[in-house]
């Protein structure tokens, strides 16, 4: 098939890419520099150059590639901002999506967010309703994925990604990334509010095996949610900070979420656990 990459050179897209081509893919892929499309001529795709707020861009892009599939990995997760975030959710997918529709695209899957879901003291399955009457800050960040969900279902067949935290390579989850940096300066505390994580090898592995699902929402996350109580030691033991303090209490949203949907579909993960995963960070 050929295979429209949408933030090919992210943390999910650089991993995603050569699995697709392995796969038999044709794959294009948008990049915002230059060397992006060196990355991606390197890992067997056609780089493109265009900005996902561009939408006459963007739509030439699309049309020219003629893809079978669109695949949304945009974020602005590099900055660290959630408003920024959500914006590429509210104004870069629709942009994509008009995009896609214009170019007679049927099929989109797409990359949401697993800690989205209402409050609730268990892990929340597909079924669950997303948290629409959180207040600020977190109503900007659950706005932009019902934004991002509500604009791909317009497509014919649409598969939303739901997934858990990332970590490993390109993550804020490194030895040397936001919390490796955050855990070994004292910043982190840790409370029972409960994570669902996964290794962006898995998501990706996720992507390529969410071409064939049926539409409408999937967990993509490891098989063992946990309190920052659990997984936070095991964390700081793996990128050489020191164990951060505790507390009690967390906040009514952080559940985690549950992958029976993706399990049964025969999505196998590498890392059924964080605390494989975390092993292999350092």
């Amino acid at each position: 098939m050929r295979i429209f990459v949408a933030g090919a050179t992210g943390a999910i897209g650089r991993r995603l890419v050569p699995l697709l081509r392995a796969a038999g893919h044709q794959v294009t892929g948008t990049t915002r520099t230059e060397r992006g499309v060196a990355l991606l001529r390197d890992l067997g795709a056609t780089g493109v150059p265009v900005d996902v707020f561009d939408r006459d861009a963007l739509i030439a892009a699309v049309a020219a590639a003629a893809p079978d599939v669109v695949v949304h990995q945009l974020t602005a997760l590099s900055g660290g901002s959630p408003v920024d975030n959500a914006l590429v959710r509210r104004e870069g997918t629709r942009n994509l999506v008009d995009a896609a529709g214009a170019a007679g695209v049927r099929r989109i899957v797409a990359q949401s967010i697993a800690w989205a879901y209402e409050p609730g003291d268990a892990p929340a399955d597909e079924g669950t309703p997303l948290d629409l009457s959180a207040g600020e800050p977190r109503s900007v960040s659950v706005g932009g994925v019902h934004a991002l969900e509500t604009a791909v279902a317009e497509l014919a067949e649409h598969v939303v990604l739901r997934f858990g935290a990332f970590y490993g390579p390109g993550t804020w989850y490194g030895p040397d990334d936001l919390f490796g940096r955050k855990f070994r300066a004292g910043e982190f505390t840790a409370n029972e509010g409960v994570t669902s994580f996964v290794h962006v090898d898995d998501a990706a592995a996720a992507t390529v095996a969410a071409l064939d699902w049926p539409s409408g929402p999937v967990n993509v996350v490891d098989d063992e949610p946990a309190t920052a109580h659990e997984w936070a030691p095991v964390f700081a033991a793996a990128v050489g900070a020191p164990a951060p303090r505790r507390v009690t209490g967390r906040a009514p949203w952080e559940r985690g979420a549950r992958n029976a949907l993706a399990r049964g579909r025969g999505w196998e993960p590498r890392f059924p656990s964080w605390r494989k995963g975390f092993a292999e960070l350092g």
